[in-house]
């Protein structure tokens, strides 16, 4: 019998910023560009607390959060964590299927 395992990586832009910058543990990071046209690409689970959550436009992130930490995307560097978080997966299963937020939509 195989056992399915989700990972739950919905706050991983965020995570990387935090983990790369330790000064940002802990606090309520927003990645987004700030702006009137600009959406949160992700939100920490302490800008969660605030009601801050993806896709909704940063200025309403900003009002909800106003202690929140605005970080601008790194997509690229994002793409490069993913691609490691999924060769350590592949070391102990071949059953890895990645799954983007459009296909979860679905």
């Amino acid at each position: 019998m195989r056992k399915i395992v989700h990972i739950d990586m919905d706050a991983f832009y965020a995570s990387v910023e935090q983990r790369d910058a330790p000064e940002l543990r802990g606090k309520p990071v927003v990645v987004a560009w700030r702006g009137g046209r600009s959406v949160v690409c992700a939100a920490s689970y302490e800008a969660r607390r605030y009601g801050v959550r993806s896709a909704m436009p940063a200025v309403r992130a900003a009002r909800l959060g106003p202690d929140a930490v605005f970080v601008p995307p790194d997509f690229t560097r994002y793409r490069t964590v993913s691609r490691q978080v999924r060769e350590i997966l592949l070391q102990h299963t071949d059953l890895v299927e990645p799954l983007s937020l459009d296909e979860a939509l679905r």
